[in-house]
């Protein structure tokens, strides 16, 4: 998929109401963006299907919501007053500003990508007795790229976590990356920059405190360890879920909804004895992986990024990446956070959050792993997997979201066929019967042809029209969006038909 389909799909976005800019009629707030009416449906059943799969199939999984504002000192001790920062350079013909680890990033995904092409290029001249494998390690150019590549990565890994700004600048100068803007390797120093958005709370200026947005949702989790084992009586291993917004203060946002200021995520911290967190870390990757799948837009799209670099708290982290237009981007990260977390809390609040295991007879602090996702990097992952142009016989074409049944906006089109002859009375019934079920539209405006267009660009799994045989017999013809078949059937059987379809009991049933 090439960056014209992604420029497609944003325009398709704010055209079918998913999402707007925001503040769009005061021209915009850069990296704020709204859902409309048929991106909050599709948002809502993504979280759903998320919540569902945590709390509804774990006995072991609670969720929680914590508040947005929390305690100052919450964020010194989770690090993130001191660490949450961004290499950033800027380039000084352009005045453009990027993140260094991101330029470099990019850099080493060209080099893969022209050693791929060279293996593609082999696979298509040998046909079946091709060897990838010993091709790799064989051919000359492969050979010379891959050396590159890894020298380079080595050198990035060892900046990143010694925090090296002025090796980061290095490798940029050596690989002469120039800015994609200007054409340039005018660059300056590399900076560190906080990302949290900081107000103050309390009515007068000298009483005023200091207070952040949160940048994550985790700590608010953190915080309630003990509230919610003791109130629950959960015994470890156990998980708490969350869902919430997220506050960043990018400055290289871009991509769309990819990387926002504002953002949502769904975070699961399980807790873990001590000794035990690598195992559960595996475990919870694979259920992770799984879970993505499930959707059914395709394995291949989806892989596993272990980090080059471990955040201060981890003794090993993943992500999940998926195929997006513009490459494989991370919408998932798994990290087995030790007991980073709930040690440092006990530290800085002087408040034990301990937890005594009967099985052991002994008290200690639990290690943690954590899943965390983005709303809204799943929502374009999906968008953008579920787009397709279809040519179809005549020379028309029509585009159509191949959204699982579950997660569209809409499940059921119903449409009159003419806007008279009681049809519209007839259809408008249908809709009150089944609107307790699932999310149903009611359309009568243009050709029925165009109005099937419609729902097949919004990702309506189902469309029924009623003509004037409805009257008669009790029949619709009901209209399957993916094959674009149709056939005739009573309307006292359409419940059972497409309930069992759009179902999120059956898409939770297909997770292995």
């Amino acid at each position: 998929m090439s960056e014209d389909v992604f420029k497609k799909i944003v325009s398709h976005c704010k055209e079918y109401g998913f999402v707007f800019q925001s503040s769009e009629i005061y021209d915009g707030l850069s990296a704020v963006y709204d859902y409309g009416q048929m991106g909050v449906e599709l948002k809502n059943n993504l979280k759903k299907y998320w919540w569902d799969s945590m709390v509804l199939l774990h006995e072991n999984v609670v969720g929680i919501d914590s508040a947005i504002f929390m305690h100052p000192t919450i964020w010194k001790a989770s690090g993130h007053v001191d660490a949450f920062n961004d290499p950033l350079i800027d380039n000084k013909d352009s005045k453009k500003r990027y993140r260094a680890d991101v330029l470099i990033e990019d850099h080493l995904a060209k080099i893969d990508d022209k050693i791929n092409k060279e293996v593609e290029k082999a696979a298509k001249r040998f046909g079946e007795s091709f060897d990838e494998a010993m091709f790799r390690q064989t051919n000359p150019r492969v050979l010379e790229n891959q050396t590159k590549r890894d020298e380079i990565h080595a050198r990035f890994a060892k900046a990143l976590n010694d925090s090296n700004l002025e090796e980061l600048r290095q490798i940029i100068l050596d690989c002469e990356i120039v800015d994609p803007i200007s054409g340039t390797r005018n660059w300056t120093d590399v900076r560190q920059f906080n990302l949290m958005f900081a107000t103050e709370m309390g009515s007068t200026a000298d009483g005023a405190m200091k207070v952040y947005l949160r940048p994550e949702t985790a700590q608010g989790i953190f915080v309630n360890f003990l509230n919610v084992q003791k109130t629950g009586r959960m015994k470890i291993p156990f998980g708490i879920a969350q869902i919430g917004k997220a506050f960043r203060n990018e400055i290289v946002a871009r991509q769309f909804i990819f990387r926002m200021r504002e953002f949502e995520q769904m975070e699961m911290q399980f807790f873990v004895r001590p000794g035990e967190e690598l195992d559960w870390f595996a475990k919870w990757k694979e259920a992770r992986m799984n879970w993505h799948k499930s959707l059914g837009f395709g394995d291949h799209k989806y892989r596993f990024h272990d980090h080059d670099k471990l955040a201060h708290y981890a003794n090993a982290a993943t992500d999940i990446e998926f195929e997006m237009p513009f490459g494989f981007k991370e919408v998932e990260g798994i990290h087995s956070r030790t007991d980073f977390d709930l040690s440092s809390h006990e530290k800085y609040s002087g408040k034990k959050l301990q937890y005594f295991d009967p099985e052991l007879n002994k008290s200690y602090t639990p290690y943690v792993i954590e899943t965390s996702i983005g709303v809204d990097r799943m929502f374009l992952s999906t968008i953008s997997a579920a787009y397709a142009e279809e040519e179809l016989e005549g020379g028309e074409t029509r585009v159509v979201l191949r959204l699982p049944a579950a997660l569209a906006p809409i499940k059921l089109a119903v449409l009159p066929l003419v806007k008279k002859d009681g049809l519209p009375e007839k259809a408008r019934e249908i809709i009150d019967n089944l609107k307790f079920d699932f999310k149903c539209q009611y359309d009568e405006k243009d050709s029925i042809g165009k109005r099937y267009r419609r729902q097949d660009a919004i990702g309506t799994p189902y469309c029924v029209t009623v003509d004037h045989q409805t009257l008669e017999d009790n029949t619709v013809t009901i209209r399957y969006r993916d094959s674009m078949t149709q056939e005739r059937v009573a309307i006292d059987k359409l419940s059972d038909i497409i309930s069992d379809k759009v179902s999120m009991k059956n898409l939770l049933k297909t997770i292995r």
